[in-house]
């Protein structure tokens, strides 16, 4: 049930390939001429006489030696894009929209995850293989390097079946944005309604049983926000655990990725594989326990304490079935041991306003000026990625999805009014809203609410106006984003299926404690009897 739009052509360009090449393998940065640095003197609003502008020119040039033997080194380094075998999918084998490209990589068949058959959300990088985000700007590159987490799925036996469709740039949680598949990604169990992003696709072919598991990504909701509408465990872990290297950044700090599977274990199990430093991502601290958190869910929850966060129901755009069928979840984990109390977390109504702030200006400061990557980083960059969405960004800028143009248009005219303080103030609030979740926790276990307001939304028509466009990105996220900008663990598992559409509840915790938090989880899993699956609501795995 696909729709009918299509990637345009292209002819696939490798990490490093330019239009302009020389012998020795890399391109000489331009010289600047005097024309070119008058349109920056003007742009800066510099006034500089004729004469001044020649001598800068003059030392601009000599200065330019540097950044050839910078790249002249780069090259040195750098090792060859492997050769993999790839393919795009027909519209007969992706009903749903949810795939990019489909391959078969596995470098061992032993290991935690021998076997298992594990999609990559198409932000993150599996080498020789096409990675477009979604997004017109990417649109041909070929990635040079397996992200960390791709490396190590591969070397616990997991076999790589493809990479799955995302939303442009992973800036929507509707699932209508992307550009690399051939239409909207189709929730299962109503084709008309969308199946959450940005990791839709991830979230999909978990939910159809195409793959066992996938790999998703998080900063506002987008692993939690595929698995409350379809109906699956996805698990957004500690900011930090999970080495975020080789995946393509909106903004660090909200930077996460993580599991989406069918049960809580094989969460549990691939958490595991994927948690712990690289040393290669400042997010991360440098040394942590590592820890097995699938065989940690035998300790069962019974005696943990539960705090309903009050704040976390009743939204202006709430169903009341979804609040309904959550608070009957909480009930199931009194049946399970567990201890349920209503909590007030006041800070939590004030979160969104947050979120806002630091996605506007933040993405815009490193998603879109800074061509992902921005500057001002010590972890590992991905140079090629850089100069082909800069170039695509500077000579195709309408190509930018609705939910991108928002962003520019909003964080650019805040930024150029408020010169960033208000980004910054978000920043300094940031440790009020993260303290008033730490006091909930320091008497609490976890923290439950719905994992978004609503069911899946129906998917918009093609001719759909803007408002509408946007609204579909962003109505879901009243819940789900707190956590990206808190960093806590926070894990959506089906609470139930209300008029024939899957209910999300959302396990937070402390962060770290992302054991404690699955723990809950499993124990609900274990009490309800397993989760439904799409056609078939009745039965559970």
């Amino acid at each position: 049930m696909p729709g009918s739009r299509r990637p345009r052509d292209y002819r696939p360009i490798r990490a490093g390939q330019e239009s302009r090449t020389r012998e020795g393998g890399h391109v000489p940065i331009d010289r600047p001429t005097a024309s070119a640095l008058e349109r920056i003197a003007a742009g800066y609003g510099l006034e500089i006489s004729p004469a001044d502008l020649e001598n800068f020119r003059t030392a601009a040039e000599d200065s330019m030696a540097a950044w050839d033997l910078v790249e002249s080194l780069y090259a040195e380094q750098v090792s060859a894009i492997p050769e993999r075998a790839w393919s795009r999918p027909d519209d007969s084998d992706n009903a749903w929209g949810a795939w990019y490209v489909r391959t078969e990589v596995q470098d061992c068949d032993d290991g935690p995850l021998a076997g298992r058959r594990v999609a990559i959300k198409d932000n993150t990088s599996v080498a020789g293989v096409p990675m477009m985000d979604g997004s017109r700007m990417l649109e041909g590159f070929i990635p040079r390097e397996d992200a960390t987490v791709v490396s190590r799925l591969l070397a616990a036996g997991a076999v790589v079946v493809g990479k799955s469709v995302c939303e442009d740039l992973c800036m929507s949680g509707g699932s209508h944005t992307s550009k690399s598949g051939p239409g909207p990604v189709r929730n299962p169990w109503d084709p008309s309604r969308a199946a959450g992003g940005s990791s839709s696709g991830s979230g999909v072919l978990v939910a159809t049983g195409e793959v066992d598991l996938a790999l998703s990504g998080d900063q506002g909701g987008s692993i939690r926000i595929p698995a409350s509408w379809l109906g699956i465990v996805g698990h957004k872990p500690t900011w930090g655990l999970v080495p975020y290297t080789g995946a393509v950044p909106v903004e660090p700090s909200l930077d996460h990725l993580g599991p989406t599977a069918r049960t809580v274990t094989e969460a549990a199990q691939m958490l595991t594989v994927i948690a712990g430093p690289d040393g290669l991502d400042p997010r991360q601290p440098s040394s942590m326990e590592m820890v097995d958190y699938a065989a940690l869910l035998g300790r069962g929850a019974a005696g943990l304490r539960v705090g309903v966060v009050t704040e976390g129901f009743g939204h202006a755009n709430s169903e009341g079935e979804v609040d309904d069928t959550v608070r009957a979840a909480v009930e199931s984990l009194r049946s399970a041991g567990m201890v349920a109390e209503e909590v007030s977390v006041a800070w939590h109504a004030n979160a969104p306003a947050l979120f806002s702030v630091i996605a506007f200006e933040g993405g815009l400061a490193q998603l879109v000026e800074g061509n992902t990557f921005g500057f001002g980083w010590k972890g590992r960059y991905d140079p090629e990625l850089m100069a082909h969405y800069g170039a695509r960004r500077l000579t195709d800028p309408s190509a930018f999805s609705e939910s991108l143009q928002m962003t520019m248009l909003a964080g650019r005219h805040a930024h150029d009014t408020g010169h960033g303080r208000h980004y910054a103030m978000a920043r300094n609030l940031e440790r009020h809203l993260t303290a008033a979740y730490d006091e909930a926790l320091r008497h609490y276990d976890v923290l439950v609410m719905p994992t978004t307001p609503m069911r899946a939304t129906p998917l918009p028509e093609p001719d759909a106006g803007v408002l509408e466009v946007l609204a579909r990105g962003t109505e879901m996220l009243t819940n789900t984003a707190p956590f990206d900008i808190t960093g806590h663990p926070a894990c959506s598992v089906p609470a139930g299926v209300a008029g024939g559409l899957p209910v999300g509840m959302m396990i937070v915790g402390k962060r770290f404690e992302d054991a404690t938090v699955l723990r809950v989880a499993h124990a609900f899993e274990t009490e309800v009897g397993g989760f439904p699956r799409p056609g078939r609501p009745e039965v559970h795995s």
